[in-house]
């Protein structure tokens, strides 16, 4: 396997932090481990590391199962371990796509399993897999998944590996219980969950009337061009959000649990690659989702719970940078008692901001089909004529790719690399 540093560098990481140095060793060194830390710490890579450094290569079947809450989650660790580059097999499963499919990746065993208690459960049951060679089990975000009612599923699975001798929990919040059929013993904890919160500001926002919709679009304005979620209780308040914000001309992505997984993967796909500055968001996206480092979260309403308004807020000033988390509240609108420490934030009248200069791209061929990240640059640089500036972030899937341009040089790249070929596959590129 390649070294750590190698590793780091296909990461695009010069260093560990402290966090993920104490995890890495307290993981090799003892057989449960439990780790707190705020969401964008970098808990993926902090378990990802030392638990591949422990695979056996000459072993064919799983060794690794890593359940998680959420299809969000289990795509991005499954994306951050391929990235590593590890020649190792990774899979992810989960709920929300053809059980064929998982069926197919394994029949090759993959060294290490993610996916969610749901999906893993069923296969389980289906016979889809030997638990035999798992020697490591991780329960990542564990708390959400006890949460949102995996409990049975996850007893069910750890009464069935038998064989495993480490566990690795992770959570973002700091008292959590631990279910005694988890089965811990003498777990060592690293606690991480107090940092990374002093440089996190929280403002409210005060609308005139009790329709908040343009005191929001007034906050919109007044924050500019910069990327950032709103937090809405529910999706019925997100379709009037948006109907909204559209009708003002905001471009925006929206995401929560009714959407189907192909637009909820193509919403973050375009606010990650900046196509979108703005989602509209439940608590689903609290945590668990790969996306990128954000000024600012705006709590359209606040959450019923104060553990949801820490994971809210935890999108923003992470890694030790600044951040605002602000209220938007109706001068009747009384807070809950969780919320104490905040100050009054004033808007300023300010334009709308100005409309993204990215399009998103769906290419119809990917990994399994031999395609790079680079056949990808080399088609768009020499055949579609771009310079360098013209294209954005490229995301690689299994099956396809999604790419960012200029909007202004769409159209004209489509009509010259559409049906092209990449590799041996033809491809059909179109805006999404």
């Amino acid at each position: 396997m390649k070294n750590q540093q190698e590793i780091l560098r296909k990461l695009g990481i010069e260093k560990l932090n402290e966090m993920q140095i104490e995890t890495h060793a307290a993981i090799h060194a003892n057989n449960e481990v439990v780790l707190r830390a705020p969401t964008g710490t970098g808990k993926t890579i902090a378990f990802l590391l030392p638990v591949i450094e422990s695979l056996d290569r000459h072993n064919d079947e799983i060794q690794v199962l890593v359940m998680v809450p959420s299809r969000e989650l289990a795509i991005q660790i499954e994306s951050v371990a391929r990235e590593m580059g590890t020649g190792y097999k990774i899979n992810a499963v989960y709920g929300g796509r053809a059980g064929s499919k998982d069926r197919i990746e394994l029949k090759h065993r993959p060294a290490i399993l993610i996916g969610t208690p749901g999906r893993i459960s069923d296969h389980m049951r289906r016979e889809l897999f030997s638990t035999d060679s798992i020697r490591t089990l991780v329960l990542d975000e564990f708390d959400k998944s006890l949460e949102i009612g995996f409990e049975a599923d996850m007893k069910t699975i750890i009464d069935e590996l038998t064989e495993v001798r480490k566990k690795i929990l992770t959570s973002a919040t700091q008292k959590v219980r631990i279910p005694t059929f988890i089965g811990l013993q003498k777990p060592v904890y690293i606690d991480y969950s107090g940092t990374g919160i002093p440089k996190l500001q929280i403002k409210t926002i005060v609308a005139p009337t009790s329709n908040k919709l343009n005191a929001l679009l007034n906050t919109l304005c007044f924050l500019g061009n910069q990327p950032g979620i709103i937090f809405c209780n529910l999706k019925e308040t997100i379709h009037q959000v948006s109907e909204f914000l559209e009708n003002k001309n905001l471009t925006h992505g929206c995401f929560h649990g009714d959407m189907e997984q192909k637009d909820r993967e193509r919403a973050l796909i375009k606010f990650r690659n900046g196509t979108h500055q703005i989602i509209l968001a439940t608590d689903l996206a609290a945590r668990g989702l790969d996306i990128p480092e954000l000024k600012f979260i705006i709590h359209f309403q606040v959450p019923n719970r104060s553990h949801e308004f820490v994971h809210r807020n935890g999108r923003t000033a992470r890694m030790n940078e600044d951040g605002t988390a602000y209220i938007l509240k109706t001068e009747e609108e009384v807070l809950p008692d969780y919320i104490k420490d905040f100050e009054f934030q004033e808007i300023r009248r300010a334009p709308l901001p100005m409309p993204s200069p990215w399009t998103t791209l769906f290419i119809s061929g990917g990994r399994k089909d031999k395609i790079s990240k680079g056949d990808i640059a080399g088609l768009f640089f020499k055949q579609g004529k771009l310079e360098k500036e013209d294209v954005g972030i490229i995301e690689l899937k299994q099956d396809c790719a999604f790419v960012a341009v200029k909007e202004s040089k769409v159209n004209k790249l489509l009509s010259i690399v559409d049906n092209s070929r990449l590799k041996k596959k033809k491809v059909r590129i179109s805006i999404i």
